[in-house]
């Protein structure tokens, strides 16, 4: 693991594969790490490419990054605070990059593209919210009831969920989720979610982009399969789903990996 001068503070970075080497860009989301992403890492790194993964500002080893460190000074994590972080990652290297949002960090990775197109090869959108505004309005089940939550309630039943292992991932993983929460800041995770149900609109803006696009999620995602392939025929994306959950990364790393490198071909 290496450090990352980022303008918020200082980012935990694991990396693969040979510097000078096409980029690839992985970007967890809220309560996720790095980590999320390592069964891809070798797989991408032996295709030759090299590949960076880093933790957010708030999140596991890149907890005491945040709004406080910033210049000057901020009270919250902001869209603009992980959006200005990424460019940072993106503008590191010479060259455009091949770029992955997961979840959170999908929006987070719009906005840069919009902003900075000229520093994207590629964009993929790793169960990513597929609506706009409040975003967890289309989440099965709780959907309807989301609008009445608050970002610490959110981030306090997102958290218990996590400790309690709801969605029942293996024992070894589980553990290892406690004990990344045990660093990840909760007001990080608070925020987080307030953003979350205030996205920006940038459909359009994608859609006008000429880089290849991906939508990959799991049939059981958070949000209907259905919202997926609408966003993704919107921004003018291909639509691949596996037939696990909210984390392909780290139930379907290979066929993710298969899809992801098919990307890179067409942007190549």
């Amino acid at each position: 693991m290496s450090r990352f001068r980022a303008p918020s503070g200082s980012l935990a970075v694991i990396e693969a594969g040979s510097r000078g080497n096409p980029r690839v860009v992985l970007v967890p989301g809220v309560t996720g790490s790095k980590e999320d992403f390592i069964l891809m890492l070798p797989a991408i790194a032996a295709a030759g490419f090299h590949v960076v993964a880093f933790d957010v500002a708030g999140q596991y080893e890149s907890h005491d990054a945040g709004p406080a460190k910033l210049t000057p000074p901020a009270r919250h994590y902001t869209h603009e605070l992980f959006v200005g972080d990424l460019l940072a990652v993106l503008e590191s290297s010479p060259g455009p990059a091949h770029v992955l949002g997961y979840s959170f960090a999908g929006t987070v990775s719009q906005m840069a593209l919009v902003q900075r197109p000229e520093l994207f090869l590629s964009l993929t959108l790793l169960s990513a919210p597929p609506q706009p505004g409040q975003g967890f309005r289309g989440v099965k089940r709780i959907g309807w009831i989301s609008g009445l939550t608050t970002g610490p309630v959110g981030a306090a039943l997102m958290v218990f969920g996590l400790r309690l292992n709801v969605v029942k991932v293996p024992a070894g993983r589980a553990s290892f989720v406690r004990e990344r929460l045990k660093l990840t800041s909760r007001r990080s995770v608070a925020d987080i979610i307030s953003l979350m149900k205030r996205a920006p609109d940038l459909d359009a803006a994608l859609a006008a982009s000429p880089i290849p696009k991906l939508v990959a999620v799991g049939e059981h995602d958070l949000w209907p399969v259905e919202l997926h392939r609408d966003f993704a025929a919107a921004i003018g994306a291909t639509l691949a789903v596996y037939p696990t959950g909210h984390s392909p990364c780290e139930t379907s790393p290979n066929q993710l990996v298969r899809d992801l490198l098919e990307l890179y071909a067409r942007a190549a």
